[in-house]
């Protein structure tokens, strides 16, 4: 049975806390939780036309992770490369006001912050084995 690759697509989010959080729980899914089994796409190169990254998102499945209620990701990925797969949306998992709280650099995360990604990380995985499941019992 041959590995079915999920891209998981990240914000980019600089301009909030919950930015932090999903790039932060994207890296964590790719080099610790499933290595080698998920893929990213830069999202601002899938916007700018990188044609790789949007012919990736159309012929495999997708999850994307955005930091506040705008969206970015999931409007992206749907816009240039069809539907995504699932979502994960850091505000329900953290709280709005603490997503849409400032920017953070990754040098000045705390334990507590690490906690919060922790989270996140926990939802992307549950919803890539619920993909990932469903592609293996084809």
């Amino acid at each position: 049975m041959e590995l079915v690759k999920i891209g998981v697509i990240s914000c980019s989010g600089e301009d909030c806390f919950g930015g932090t959080v999903s790039r932060l729980a994207t890296r964590k899914i790719l080099e610790r939780i499933r290595l080698g089994e998920a893929v990213t796409i830069c999202l601002p190169l899938f916007i700018a036309g990188g044609e790789e990254e949007r012919g990736f998102a159309q012929a495999h499945p997708t999850i994307t992770v955005d930091g506040c209620g705008k969206w970015c990701a999931k409007r992206a990925t749907e816009k240039l490369s069809g539907k995504v797969s699932d979502v994960v949306q850091v505000a329900d998992i953290i709280g709005q006001k603490t997503a849409e709280g400032p920017a953070l650099s990754t040098r000045n995360v705390t334990k507590e912050h690490m906690e919060m990604v922790d989270q996140v990380v926990e939802d992307i995985r549950i919803k890539f084995d619920r993909i990932a499941d469903g592609y293996y019992k084809k």
